[in-house]
């Protein structure tokens, strides 16, 4: 199939869109529906493919099917600088592409946002992570993928034999997702230690206010501008002396080159594909707990998926703080009890559900 690997979940469907007067194109992949239409954002980069965005799409499948959405997988990838001055033109032409792929509901990801979810909601009616005005749950701003971060900590925390009061985090990507996860986790008694963003690392052992923090990046566009610690490589962050590390940035950022540096006794999986499969492995066998990112990010898409049903902000709290905490808990406990990746056990839980769909679906 033209180079594109398929398998018994999908993708369902693969469009390329050109558009020869503009300087930019786009993807998007449907990967299954069988559970309802797709939700899943779409990311804005010069550099994204066709394999990532597939690999996302199944990403979301999977976190739509274990979180027990009635949604399937979808994701979407605009080749552009996001920061081009022509981006809302960008967004506004790939939405009336999309008009009619009814089984894809988009929503902000890396390189796009509420503003972005507004363009595209007012060219074809249909988008999620909206802003307030527009009757949305704005997913950045309410930090609903960072909020649920925090919700899985507790829960894994005593898995891999830490105490989240007092826990030393690094968080890698210290974007809207980044920012948020310091937040919510030092909410809880966590001592954020270490952040990054793609100008460099900064790190204090004694620990970085996270309100300051937040507010230095804000400002200035990096963390490195934080008056208090030692300022490292982006790279870096991830051989510093920390017990737990966010990833939460591109994919396959752990990798083979730096998984042996890693210290963290818990990763939770804060961007989507962090991890390559064998690093993941790597860290299994070193007694790494690591939270597959379909089960500790989650959040933004159960908000989403609230959102889509017209649900309240504290309803959609509830719902990611009693879906993550619940896989969280299953997903562990089962691969401790046999012996198996973490990963391993969520994709069983989430393709099964998936399958057991797709049978009532002729078309599918």
């Amino acid at each position: 199939m033209n180079g594109i690997e398929v398998d018994n979940l999908g993708p369902l469907k693969v469009v390329h869109f050109y558009f020869p007067k503009t300087d930019f194109r786009a993807i998007l992949v449907v990967d299954n529906a069988a559970l309802g239409p797709s939700i899943g954002g779409v990311r804005v980069s010069p550099s994204v493919s066709t394999e990532e965005v597939m690999r996302l799409a199944r990403t979301m499948t999977l976190k739509n099917s274990v979180t027990d959405l009635h949604h399937g997988g979808g994701k979407a990838g605009i080749i552009a600088d996001p920061k081009s001055p022509h981006i809302e033109r960008y967004f506004r032409l790939f939405a009336r592409q999309i008009r009619d792929f009814y089984d894809y509901i988009p929503g902000p990801d890396m390189g796009s946002n509420e503003e972005s979810m507004a363009w595209i909601y007012d060219e074809i009616g249909r988008a999620v992570g909206l802003p307030e005005e527009m009757g949305g749950l704005p997913l950045d701003k309410l930090g609903a993928t960072g909020f649920g971060l925090a919700e899985c900590a507790e829960v894994a925390c005593p898995q891999a034999g830490l105490e989240l009061r007092g826990a030393r985090v690094a968080i890698q990507g210290f974007g809207s997702v980044g920012k948020a996860a310091a937040k919510f986790l030092s909410d809880k008694g966590a001592t954020i230690v270490a952040a990054s963003d793609t100008k460099g690392t900064i790190y204090s052992s004694d620990g970085l206010d996270v309100k300051k923090l937040i507010e230095t990046k804000d400002a200035s566009q990096s963390v490195i501008h934080y008056k208090e610690g030692t300022v490292y490589k982006p790279e870096d962050i991830f051989s510093l002396e920390c017990d737990i590390l966010v990833p939460a940035a591109s994919p396959d950022v752990i990798n083979e080159s730096n998984v042996d540096n890693i210290k963290a006794r818990l990763i939770l999986q804060g961007a989507n594909i962090p991890a390559t499969k064998s690093a993941e492995e790597a860290l299994h066998k070193k007694g790494v707990v690591s939270v597959p990112d379909f089960i500790a990010n989650a959040g933004g898409v159960i908000m989403a998926a609230m959102e889509y049903r017209r649900k309240i902000e504290r309803e959609a709290f509830d719902a990611i703080a009693t879906k993550i905490k619940t896989n969280t808990k299953l997903v562990l406990e089962r691969s401790i009890k046999e012996r198996l990746l973490p990963r391993q056990v969520a994709l069983e839980i989430a393709q099964e559900r998936v399958l057991r769909a797709m049978k009532y679906r002729e078309s599918l």
